[in-house]
């Protein structure tokens, strides 16, 4: 009797967070087999200059820089900063208006690319700009980041399987 006592509780333990997970893979899967028809959902520094010109206000830039300390020493008008890594706190997620478009920025475009996903599922027009603040300022250090790295590559002659 306490065994199957036991196997009961374990089976109501695990069979709802196996669903769980199944339910996650199913809708972020969704979400994700829309990318290609929407473009990704990257747009380019040069629309975002365009909107800030224009006063449009459909739009809310987020610089997810993970380090604080890039923000006060320059940003693009009117973001808001909230690290990538905390965007989907409760108290972060408040900040963010799903009835505009969320524009994620970082510093070369990689780390914006982690919570798009996930504000895509939970129901935000979130996008990313490409290449973050490097294509944002000229001679911005992400840009020479890029550039190490593409020479690091070239240095490599890494195999490539055809």
């Amino acid at each position: 009797m306490r065994r199957v006592l036991i196997i009961a509780v374990l089976l109501l333990l695990v069979l709802p967070a196996y669903a769980f997970g199944n339910d996650m893979a199913a809708k972020l899967n969704s979400v994700l087999l829309k990318a290609p028809t929407q473009g990704h959902w990257q747009i380019k520094a040069a629309e975002v200059a365009q909107w800030i010109k224009d006063g449009k206000k459909d739009f809310l830039v987020v610089d997810v820089r993970p380090n604080p300390k890039e923000y006060p020493n320059g940003h693009i008008p009117g973001s808001i900063y909230i690290p990538y890594n905390e965007i989907l706190k409760p108290e972060n997620l408040k900040k963010l208006p799903k009835d505009k478009k969320i524009i994620l920025v970082c510093v070369t475009g990689q780390t914006q690319n982690l919570p798009v996903l996930a504000l895509r599922a939970l129901g935000y027009d979130a996008r990313t700009m490409s290449f973050g603040y490097t294509s944002w300022v000229k001679g911005y250090f992400g840009g020479k980041l890029m550039q190490g790295a593409m020479a690091g590559s070239a240095k490599g002659n890494y195999p490539l399987e055809k």
